[in-house]
């Protein structure tokens, strides 16, 4: 069981609309401080305007860096991410870089994250690792996950949203499964309703990303 206030400080309030305007991360932030959420998930660019709205109220505002290809170089998405740190950023959740995980260059991988994770521990800033497992096989995400198990970011992430297929259960539990409690998963796409939201926090989720988290608190009165 698990109380509706729990719930609602593992959601990740999510906009990452290329239209989302001002009114739009205004009601996002409007939405995440009336239900306290855990963050607010946006593109870079919006980091410093919703930092502003949210300042002092505990509710975090987390970038989305190299969104959502994951193909800028490293040095591109560290500095998209010390930028959005400048600006306000409690959170970093960046893609990494499918390309050279198909290519079997896992050194390549795994020097991105340490860079990454090196740079937001240095910060204080709490960072995601974005798999985008719709595109990987089974053995590429457990290689992922060792690689993670190592270098220990805060959290390895399922999707950005924006791929083929988004969050199942089955790859949300392989993840937990091969971290341990090295690392926390994040399960984010196509997730909509209490239903799915309780079915990944089962299998071993401790942050749901999502655009419907308002629709998921109604499912909980």
């Amino acid at each position: 069981m698990i109380t509706k206030d729990k719930l609602a400080g593992m959601i990740d309030h999510t906009n990452l609309h290329a239209y989302a305007d001002h009114a739009d991360m205004k009601r996002l932030c409007e939405e995440a401080l009336r239900h306290h959420f855990a963050m607010v998930a946006v593109n870079s660019y919006q980091t410093a305007y919703c930092h502003e709205l949210l300042k002092d109220t505990g509710i975090h505002v987390g970038a989305a860096i190299g969104f959502p290809l994951g193909q800028q170089t490293a040095d591109v998405k560290l500095y998209e991410a010390a930028d959005a740190i400048s600006h306000g950023a409690d959170e970093i959740d960046y893609v990494i870089n499918i390309t050279e995980v198909k290519e079997g260059n896992y050194a390549y991988v795994e020097d991105e994250m340490r860079r990454m994770v090196d740079l937001c521990r240095q910060n204080k800033v709490i960072c995601k690792v974005i798999f985008e497992t719709c595109y990987l096989s089974r053995n590429e995400i457990i290689r992922l996950c060792q690689i993670s198990k190592e270098i220990r970011p805060d959290y390895i992430k399922t999707s950005t949203g924006f791929g083929t297929a988004g969050a199942t259960v089955e790859n949300v539990r392989l993840m937990k499964e091969t971290v341990g409690s090295e690392v926390k998963v994040k399960a984010a796409g196509g997730i909509r309703t209490l239903k799915q939201a309780l079915e990944m926090i089962n299998a071993g989720a401790e942050r749901i990303g999502t655009s419907r988290g308002t629709d998921i608190m109604r499912e909980c009165i």
